[in-house]
């Protein structure tokens, strides 16, 4: 018998996350292990009146493109991937992997090579998403994989996921317009404010939000969401952080990792565990080493660290912050092809100053 909660999440994906409309092209890039999943967001697609194109792509074939393909090859953008990105109304990425560290024995030189490829279409992706021509979302169908990442089984890593998405519920979209509610507070309250004063056992920073924008990520971009985030000024970021949870990146877990920013560049980059990984994804373009996203997680719901950076950015009592590509709604205008998220605990002490006044302290909101 079919999991219902499958059917929800999918009914979620096209009806709230993306809004399908009659006649919107709709990109559903999903992986084979993911497949109960998109088969049944193709079905409510179509029952949207969308028109629905489904592109299947596994880790394992990047893996022999990494090890195996010439640079022309590894350079080589697919027509219908970059269509996604430049042509359609709505794009739904559906992950769930077999083995999460299938990428973990290439060589990120090679790794750097195929995202510089993508820079460009990254950058699309950006600029459409932020004009409102793309909608787009993302979600992760649990897997085995995903399971033993998290220290799970596989029931109990189903049963987090879906209650993580509110499919659990009998309204799901009641609990997603309920959050952003709450979190549309936050964001109001922080418009115009100018400097950002981040301290704890784990953070002394400064950064400058003038003229920037904070976005409510209230489930329509990812599912399961929770999170307000916006692009600091490129240049105003001095300071350090130590991340306290592992960063996952391409197949790669870095732990450790403490940055060191001077005029809004990391200058200074180490980590207790695949160091050497860091500073090549470091080092892959000028802007990977510039912040591209502050966040502040807010969904309370998500109380475990996971392994899988849709989760855990989301944790209520966090922060998060992205090397890389910033998004261009936010005011951003760092561009890489890098976005890599880093999380911080801040419940055991940490505060934010915004404009001198305390705006949150040891997990909780201060204001509102």
């Amino acid at each position: 018998m079919a999991d219902p909660r499958v059917e929800k999440l999918a009914h979620l994906l096209a009806n709230y996350c993306v809004a399908v409309q009659p006649g919107d092209k709709v990109f559903i890039r999903g992986t084979s292990t993911a497949m109960p999943l998109v088969q049944e967001t193709y079905r409510e697609v179509l029952r949207a009146g969308g028109l629905a194109t489904v592109w299947l792509q596994d880790l394992a074939f990047e893996e022999i493109l990494l090890k195996e393909g010439n640079d022309a090859q590894l350079q080589f953008i697919p027509e219908p991937l970059a269509l996604s990105m430049e042509v359609y109304d709505c794009r739904i990425s559906i992950q769930g992997a077999e083995n999460t560290r299938v990428l973990s024995g290439v060589d990120p030189a090679r790794q750097r090579i195929l995202r510089t490829a993508e820079r460009g279409i990254f950058q699309t992706f950006m600029e459409r998403s932020a004009s409102g021509a793309l909608r787009w979302t993302g979600t992760l169908f649990p897997t085995h994989a995903h399971a033993q990442d998290a220290d799970m089984s596989l029931t109990e890593f189903e049963d987090f996921v879906y209650r993580a998405c509110h499919v659990d519920k009998d309204d799901p979209v009641a609990e997603w317009r309920q959050l952003s509610v709450m979190q549309q507070k936050l964001v109001d309250w922080l418009k115009g404010k100018r400097a950002v004063k981040v301290q704890g056992p784990n953070v002394d920073l400064t950064l400058s939000i003038a003229d920037r924008v904070f976005s409510n990520s209230d489930g329509h971009k990812n599912m399961p969401s929770g999170e307000i985030f916006t692009g600091p000024v490129e240049e105003s970021v001095n300071g350090w952080v130590r991340f306290t949870y592992p960063a996952i990146h391409q197949g790669r877990e870095v732990e450790g990792i403490e940055l060191r920013f001077a005029d809004g560049k990391v200058v200074d980059a180490t980590a207790k565990k695949n160091e050497a990984y860091l500073t090549a994804v470091l080092d892959t373009d000028p802007g990977a080493r510039y912040l591209g996203e502050f966040a502040v997680g807010t969904n309370y719901g998500i109380d475990r660290f996971t392994r899988s950076i849709l989760f855990d950015e989301k944790i209520g009592g966090t922060i998060h912050m992205a090397v890389g590509g910033g998004y261009p709604e936010t005011g951003s205008k760092n561009k890489s092809a890098v976005h890599w998220d880093m999380i911080c605990d801040m419940r055991d002490g940490g505060k934010i100053w915004v404009d001198d006044e305390l705006f949150y302290d040891s997990g909780q909101f201060m204001i509102g």
